[in-house]
């Protein structure tokens, strides 16, 4: 027996799977709005009760993150955004303004390719999955070959709850045999209608240059600005509760932190308080070596590890109770490590002197990556909000709360979402939390309420004329002879 070519297995799979997700999605586009929602109540409580089960096989298997952090993930994608969507209109006519005589109808796009990192897997599976099936679409994902036990396990999960209140089979699907030539077909494949994609920046421009629609998301790179006018403890609280949530996974984390030299002491003495780490020049240059790979990206070594673990593998040693791990930074740019996105517990500190120079520093830093995405200030004064709101280039702009819960919505009144979008400066289609309004496309019915002559202003110039008849006592059509005249004389 020959060898099994595993690309054209792989090829062959992802195929069947679309076209079997396209007849579903042909069924699911029958179903009425209660019987969707009936159907997304099933997929959230059964990855709800499993979601225990699906952060363990998580954690496990990448060996990224906290499986506990991951189990309110998890919990996050199915209990909070069920209850975020579970009253959304997406199916049939969902606006009908009689006043103003238009409605509009729910069109889903139809089959989404969705594609999982191995950062976030089984929560991104079960949050894709219900946004999708609400707008009536049909979803296939492709898995990270690092994740991909626990994502097919997830996909069962909800599958068979779904099927089991009449979701057709093959709405839910997931590529078995990963490989490069699989997520390529299914990008690009006739029979894909859009790309869902989260992961790193590469994959994220394949989606976008497959041809095929595509939501995607840039990287993070969030700074947090501890004005001086923040609650500091609360401030360092914060921070320190998102960095090391889940390790630092979830991409709208701090990266850096800025304050201002008048405070710049109380701040690190909280966070040394607080089980912030500030590394030595020494420290800070070895594991500054290790942040990234030789060609630029990020190490998947320090990678969702504590901070224990990164120290060691970058040959330092740090306590025990180190939470997050700091580095004093001046430099943005290639060369500056710090200054890049870290999924893991590591901050850059920037010291400045005024708000104005914690404005721009963060504008450069977003600049060189992160632009479009999250950022955080801790901060009571309103007027330097207002400046940040509109200079500082991001889709999410957070006010005393934690970056991580806050940008996914969590902790704020954000649609809940493991999908966040970057708008045009950040290379996104969106700027939005992407959520089942994202995946459906607009009818709209209008009827007509102008006529010919209103548009031209015939009923203006019926006005003009009455009033030129009476001052002047012209008439119309020595009005029109008139104007004529002018504007000849105008264009000569």
């Amino acid at each position: 027996m020959g060898l099994i070519d595993k690309d054209l297995v792989s090829v062959q799979e992802t195929r069947d799977l679309l076209k079997k997700a396209k007849e579903a999605q042909k069924e699911i586009a029958k179903l009425s709005q209660e019987q969707i929602d009936t159907i997304c109540k099933a997929i959230a409580k059964a990855a709800f009760d499993n979601r225990v089960k699906l952060a363990k096989m998580a954690q496990e298997e990448t060996g990224f993150g906290r499986w506990q952090d991951k189990v309110l993930k998890n919990a996050f994608a199915s209990r909070d955004l069920l209850n975020a969507i579970k009253d959304m209109k997406t199916v049939g006519i969902i606006t009908n303004n009689i006043e103003a005589k238009y409605m509009e109808v729910a069109v889903p796009v139809g089959v989404i390719a969705g594609l999982i990192p191995s950062t976030n897997p089984t929560s991104t599976v079960i949050y894709k999955a219900l946004i999708s099936i609400k707008a009536g679409n049909a979803i296939v994902f492709s898995p990270h070959p690092s994740a991909v036990n626990c994502i097919k396990e997830t996909v069962r999960i909800i599958n068979e709850a779904g099927k089991s209140v009449g979701l057709p089979d093959g709405a839910i699907s997931v590529i078995t045999t990963v490989t490069i030539e699989a997520t390529n077909e299914l990008m690009k494949s006739e029979n894909t209608d859009l790309i869902l994609a989260t992961g790193g920046s590469a994959m994220v421009r394949a989606a976008y240059s497959s041809g095929t629609p595509a939501i995607g998301v840039g990287p993070g790179n969030g700074p947090a600005f501890i004005e001086r006018s923040a609650n500091i403890p609360k401030a360092v609280e914060l921070i320190l509760e998102s960095k090391t949530f889940d390790n630092g996974t979830v991409c709208a984390s701090e990266q850096s932190i800025i304050v201002e030299e008048v405070s710049k002491e109380k701040v690190i003495a909280e966070f040394k308080k607080q089980g912030g780490y500030f590394l030595s020049k020494e420290d800070a240059l070895k594991l500054e070596k290790y942040i990234l790979r030789p060609n630029g990206t990020m190490n998947p070594k320090i990678v969702g590890r504590t901070a224990q673990v990164v120290a060691e593998l970058a040959g330092i040693s740090v306590p025990e109770d180190a939470k997050v791990l700091i580095a004093e930074e001046t430099r943005v740019g290639n060369l500056a490590p710090y200054s890049r996105e870290k999924l893991s517990p590591i901050l850059a500190f920037y010291t400045v002197n005024t708000w104005e120079e914690a404005r721009d520093l963060s504008m450069e830093i977003l600049y060189f990556e992160g632009a479009g995405h999250t950022m955080v200030i801790h901060t009571t004064n309103k007027r330097i909000t207002e400046e940040f709101a509109l200079k500082v280039p991001v889709s999410r702009l957070l006010i005393n709360c934690s970056a991580t819960l806050g940008g996914i919505g969590a902790t704020t009144n954000l649609m809940p979402a493991l999908t966040l979008g970057c708008g045009a400066i950040g290379g996104s289609s969106t700027s939005d939390n992407v959520g089942p309004q994202n995946l459906f496309n607009l009818r709209r019915v209008v009827y007509g309420v102008r006529t010919l002559d209103e548009i031209r202003g015939e009923d203006i110039f019926e006005e003009v004329s009455a009033i030129a008849v009476e001052d002047l006592g012209l008439s119309k059509d020595q009005l029109v002879d008139l104007l004529v005249e002018r504007v000849l004389q105008k264009l000569k």
